[in-house]
């Protein structure tokens, strides 16, 4: 399965920054249909540490989160997409609903989310103060939500 050497070069960046000193970054969700939010989103997680490792949610863990029609492009392509931009340094799929398991694995020192869950306790947070990681909210790009360019799409098309 794709997952596992993915998985693998993730685990071995992450290991290699930290034993250099450098701080891990994580920042997962689903990406489906890359937009500049989520580029931006990506570059300020990157900002804050040595490596950028996107935890990327699987096809069957987006449609129990987004619904049964998406995501609109498989896994292996978003995260094809996700390792050609210059900010990410690898990317990890998860099937669950949500990354902890990933998240423990990984062991970041941060974990990035995007501004969407702002004023929110994320679950992960308990994850990550496991072994002293601390969870960041970013700030939301306005209007750039992969389901309202979905929206507008499908209102166009009518």
């Amino acid at each position: 399965h794709d997952a596992l050497p993915i998985f693998a070069g993730a685990r071995a960046l992450g290991d290699q920054a930290r034993a250099s000193g450098g701080t891990v970054v994580a920042a997962g969700g689903c990406f489906d249909l890359l937009h500049p939010g989520h580029l931006r989103t990506l570059e300020a997680a990157r900002a804050l540490g040595d490596c950028l490792i996107v935890c990327l949610n699987g096809d069957a863990s987006v449609r129990r989160l987004k619904g049964p029609g998406r995501p609109v492009n498989p896994e292996a392509d978003r995260a094809r997409l996700l390792t050609g931009l210059r900010c990410v340094d690898a990317v990890a799929i998860f099937h669950e609903d949500t990354p902890d398991a990933l998240l423990d694995a990984l062991r970041p020192d941060v974990f990035a989310k995007g501004g969407d869950y702002a004023g929110r306790r994320l679950p992960e947070a308990d994850t990550l103060a496991a072994w002293g990681g601390a969870v960041v909210t970013l700030p939301l790009v306005a209007d750039r939500a992969a389901t309202r360019i979905i929206e507008r799409a499908a209102a166009r098309a009518a």
